[in-house]
C-alpha cells in the first residue's frame, strides 16, 4: 500500500512510526511532516490546510490510504476532496467534525441528541456572554467556539476573571475562532480520553488514556494543548467505559449519520466522570496529541487495517485491537511561556539519541536549522514516551531520558500520571 499521511506534529509522528511497522505498507509520505518524521519516510512541503495539493499529492503517489492527523485539514475538508477524487480516507467529513470545530454546534447537537453534557449558553457579542455569567456559579469555564489548538479554554476563578477571558475571545485573543463563545457550567470530577473508531456505520472502541491539559504541576498555570499523557488510566472501570460507549459514543455516530454526514475515522470522547456518570466535555475528530502517543506504544495490533477498514467501511470485520500489558507515559517538553507568547528557534541537543528500546522521541513542534541543529518551535516540541510494566516504570524511563535532553529554553511537568500513582 502507499500512504499518505497529512499533518506535522506529535500525534502523526506517533501515527508514522507505527504505520511504517505494517507489512501492508509499501511506502509512506508525510506532508508536511517534520524532522522526526523525516528521519522514517519521505516528507513533502504541502501544507495541512492545502486541499487541493494535499489531493494532487496523493493522486501523484497513488496513495491507497490518505491518513488525516490534524483538525484543522478536517475543517477545511480535505475528506470531502479526496472522496470525490475517489481516493479512500481515514478522517471525517468538514460537517462530521464540527463535532470538534464548533463547541456551539457540539452543545447544540447534545441537546438534539440527549447526550450528557454540561449546562452551556453560546454567545455572540461581549455584553450577552458577560450577562450569561448570571446563569453560572464560578469557577466559570469560557470557551471559544472554534479550532484554538487546545488553547482556547479558560477556567475562571471569578466573575472579574470570567469577564476579561470573554473581552479576550472577543478582542481576537483566538483569532476567529473566539467570534462566539460558549459558556459551560463547571464539571466536578475526573477527566477522561476515550476513542472510538467508525466506519459510518460500524464502531469499535480504540484506546483509553488520561492527559493533563494544565501548563504546571499541579493542575496549575493555563489550559494548554496537554502537556503529558498515560495509558491505561485508572478511571476507566468497566462500567465507565460501557457507560461513555454507549451514552456519548455511539448515539454520536448514530446522530451525526442522522444529520446526513456519516462519520469514518475516530472520535476523541473527552469526558468528566462525574457522580451522574460520564459528561461530555468535548469532542475531538481525531487522535489526540498526546494522547496518540502512548496508544500507539501500546497498540500491538497493525494500526493499518484498522485506517483502511474505517476508509472502506469494514470495520465490521475487523476483530477487537490487542494492546499490550505495559503502562505508556508521554511527556510534553515545550518552549519557556507556552501556551502563551514563546520564543521559536532555541536549539534543542540530544534529542535524537539512543534511550534504549522503550522509549521513543517524538517530534511535536520542531524545524531544522541551515546548519543541521534541532530548533524548537515556539510551543510544544517534544513528546518523549516510554514503555514500562507499570506507570512508575514508564514514568522513570521517560523522565530519565528528558535529563540527556540539553535544552534550557524548554519546560515540562514532573508529575504526570500523579491520579494513578495516588490511588
Amino acid at each position: 500500500m502507499n500512504i499518505l499521511l497529512v499533518g506535522s506534529g506529535g500525534r502523526e509522528h506517533a501515527l508514522a512510526w507505527k504505520i511504517l511497522q505494517s507489512p501492508l505498507v509499501k511506502r509512506l509520505v508525510c506532508a508536511p511532516g517534520n524532522p522526526g518524521m523525516a528521519a522514517l519516510c519521505e516528507v513533502r512541503d504541502v501544507g495541512t490546510t492545502e486541499v487541493a495539493r494535499q489531493v494532487m499529492l496523493a493522486q501523484e503517489i497513488a496513495a491507497d490510504l490518505v491518513v488525516i492527523g490534524p483538525e484543522v485539514a478536517i475543517e477545511a475538508g480535505l475528506a470531502d476532496a479526496l472522496a470525490d477524487a475517489g481516493i479512500p480516507c481515514f478522517g471525517p467529513s468538514a460537517v462530521a467534525g464540527q463535532l470538534e470545530s464548533s463547541k456551539a454546534f457540539t452543545k447544540a447537537f447534545c441537546e438534539r441528541h440527549h447526550l450528557p453534557t454540561s449546562a452551556y449558553r453560546i454567545c455572540e457579542d461581549a455584553p450577552s456572554a458577560k450577562a450569561a455569567l448570571a446563569h453560572f456559579q464560578p469557577p466559570y469555564v469560557v470557551k471559544a467556539d472554534g479550532l484554538a489548538a487546545g488553547k482556547g479554554v479558560v477556567i475562571a476563578q471569578d466573575r472579574a476573571q470570567a469577564e476579561a477571558a470573554i473581552d479576550d475571545a472577543f478582542g481576537g485573543g483566538f483569532g476567529t475562532a473566539g467570534a462566539r463563545v460558549v459558556l459551560e457550567e463547571f464539571l466536578e470530577g475526573e477527566i477522561g480520553s476515550l476513542f472510538a473508531l467508525c466506519d459510518g456505520k460500524t464502531s469499535m472502541l480504540f484506546g483509553l488514556a488520561q492527559d493533563h491539559k494544565r501548563a504546571f504541576d499541579g493542575e496549575e498555570g493555563p489550559n494548554t494543548g496537554g502537556m503529558g499523557t498515560y495509558s491505561p488510566a485508572p478511571v476507566f472501570t468497566l462500567d465507565l467505559v460501557d457507560q461513555t460507549l454507549h451514552r456519548l459514543a455511539e448515539p454520536a455516530f448514530k446522530g451525526i449519520a442522522a444529520e446526513g454526514a456519516p462519520y469514518r475515522g475516530v472520535l476523541f470522547v473527552e469526558l468528566m466522570a462525574t457522580r451522574q456518570g460520564p459528561k461530555l466535555i468535548e469532542f475531538n475528530a481525531r487522535f489526540g496529541d498526546p494522547e496518540c502517543q502512548v496508544l500507539m506504544l501500546r497498540l500491538k495490533s497493525d494500526l493499518v487495517p484498522y485506517l483502511l477498514a474505517c476508509a472502506t467501511g469494514r470495520l465490521h470485520e475487523m476483530p477487537q485491537p490487542v494492546w499490550r500489558d505495559e503502562d505508556a507515559v508521554c511527556v510534553v517538553m515545550a518552549t519557556q511561556g507556552y501556551p502563551g507568547p514563546a520564543r521559536a528557534g532555541s536549539v534543542i541537543r540530544g534529542a535524537d539519541q539512543d534511550f534504549g528500546p522503550d522509549v521513543v522521541v517524538f517530534h511535536a513542534g520542531t524545524s531544522t536549522g541551515d546548519d543541521g541543529a534541532l530548533l524548537a518551535g515556539a510551543g510544544r516540541a517534544l513528546g518523549v514516551c516510554a514503555l514500562g510494566e507499570d506507570l512508575q516504570a514508564a514514568r522513570e524511563k521517560a523522565y530519565g531520558a528528558i535529563a540527556l535532553i540539553d535544552w534550557p529554553e524548554g519546560f515540562h511537568r514532573t508529575d504526570i500520571g500523579w491520579r494513578a500513582l495516588g490511588r
